[in-house]
């Protein structure tokens, strides 16, 4: 016992030593610690803005250097994938919900999860949903005939069930609210095997990264190769671009009643109209108030309106008379906000006319914008949402890298620490500089890998 103690004696006086030594770093001035989101700058920070090079005159976002980009990994576009087996586990077909972009998320985890649990898969089940404006199907919006010839080696792919079984419905599988360490091998394939046939909602929460790379490489061939739209409206989403006028930016922005209800988001000062329609919509979802709406808005959890859109583009010296495509719906409020200041703004309703448009339902509608986005000049999006992961993957895939994400939680940050005016300016400029000159949200992981320039 005596020599514990006279061993432990001298440990204690040193873990004393190096406590007293940090609390002195962390409590002198000239070392404070800086806080870890270095893209959103203190208000103690405002002289180090003042000394950063910035004009809003001269450059643009789009002429910042970029050091790292987002590409197609090698392993899948050189198809190195494994033979698929001679016989299977059955038939999986995927239910797919919402609007079109999340119905196509989740069809391509579908072809992941077939191509995983060996199984052929069957073309999917679209939602016909009243709240979409929506009834058209998988085929009326995608080549179906190509999609199955770009799947041929990765999965295989029937219209619909065989004879035998095609009359009655599918075992049905849940696994949109499976979170975690869930797993299809463990929890799916056994119903499979005892069903033969199942229908499937996949899990909101890929684990993607614990599939084989030959499972891996079905997905992203269904997501960026094999899903093309069916030629009409391929030849409507190309009259619709050709419409637009050259160069130009296409702008997902996201500030429509019900996304707004959606949030939980508190917005001060819009008009009774405004406000109307957003109560409409929320139903029974209450809003934050007070200091948890300041937290939530300061977490980045609520859309930019139009005017906080329009002031964030005048940071990233994007000349008020741009050519910007609203990639959009119809219900967008306090759209003048942007059109105040950018005064060439287009849509597809304006730009598009004749009945076969006026006819379209939610899920054509949404693959124009789509179309539009993935082929234009540039691409910002004022959120993070289905549709933006997917035109930003998908424009890496062309290698069109001028896409960029508006930081809300810098934007609610700098303007809660009460930054305004040319100062505002300045410090969004460097935040969004600094996502743009590492990528940041650029693209999807899973297909794509790390590129230094």
């Amino acid at each position: 016992m005596i020599g514990a103690s006279i061993s432990v004696k001298p440990l204690i006086i040193a873990v004393f030593a190096i406590s007293s030594f940090l609390a002195l770093l962390y409590l002198s001035p000239s070392t404070k610690p800086i806080p870890l989101n270095s893209s959103v700058l203190s208000v103690s920070h405002r002289l180090k803005i003042r000394d950063l090079s910035f004009s809003s005159e001269k450059l643009s976002i789009w002429s910042v250097k970029r050091v790292m980009e987002w590409r197609p990994c090698k392993w899948w576009l050189q198809g190195h994938v494994s033979v698929l087996p001679a016989e299977n586990n059955g038939y999986i077909r995927v239910d797919c919900y919402g609007g079109l972009n999340q119905m196509k998320r989740d069809f391509c985890d579908g072809v992941g999860i077939a191509r995983l649990l060996n199984a052929t898969l069957v073309l999917p089940k679209f939602e016909a949903a009243a709240y979409w404006n929506e009834s058209s199907g998988f085929a009326d919006v995608f080549d179906v005939d190509y999609f199955i010839q770009q799947m041929n080696g990765f999965v295989k792919v029937v219209k619909d069930f065989p004879g035998e079984i095609a009359s009655k419905e599918p075992f049905r599988v849940d696994c949109s609210k499976r979170k975690g360490q869930f797993d299809y091998v463990e929890s799916v394939l056994p119903q499979l095997l005892e069903h033969r046939y199942i229908s499937i909602t996949p899990a909101m929460s890929q684990r993607r990264d614990r599939y084989p790379q030959y499972a891996k490489a079905a997905f992203c061939q269904a997501c960026y190769r094999a899903l093309r739209l069916t030629r009409s409206l391929e030849k409507k989403a190309s009259e619709l671009l050709e419409a637009i006028p050259k160069p130009f930016l296409a702008l997902h922005l996201r500030f429509e009643p019900d996304m707004v209800a959606y949030s939980q988001c508190e917005y001060l000062g819009l008009p009774p109209a405004s406000m109307e329609a957003i109560d409409a919509a929320r139903g029974d979802r209450k809003k934050w108030t007070g200091e948890l709406a300041q937290l939530w808005r300061k977490r980045g959890k609520c859309p930019l309106t139009p005017s906080e859109t329009a002031l964030t583009f005048q940071a990233l010296s994007i000349p008020t008379n741009t050519n910007i495509y609203l990639a959009a719906g119809d219900g967008l409020m306090e759209i003048d906000g942007l059109k105040s200041i950018y005064r060439n703004v287009f849509t597809k309703s304006a730009l598009l006319s004749g009945e076969d448009f006026t006819n379209m339902h939610g899920n054509t509608k949404a693959a124009l914008d789509y179309y539009v986005s993935i082929n234009s000049d540039s691409y910002i999006a004022t959120y993070f949402g289905n549709m933006d992961k997917m035109v930003s993957a998908m424009r890496a895939y062309k290698g069109l890298h001028k896409t960029l994400f508006l930081n809300r939680k810098a934007f609610a940050e700098l303007t809660f620490q009460g930054l305004k005016g040319e100062e505002l300016l300045q410090a969004l400029w460097i935040a969004h500089k600094d996502d743009y000159v590492m990528g940041r949200g650029y693209a999807l992981p899973d297909c794509f890998c790390e590129f230094k320039l």
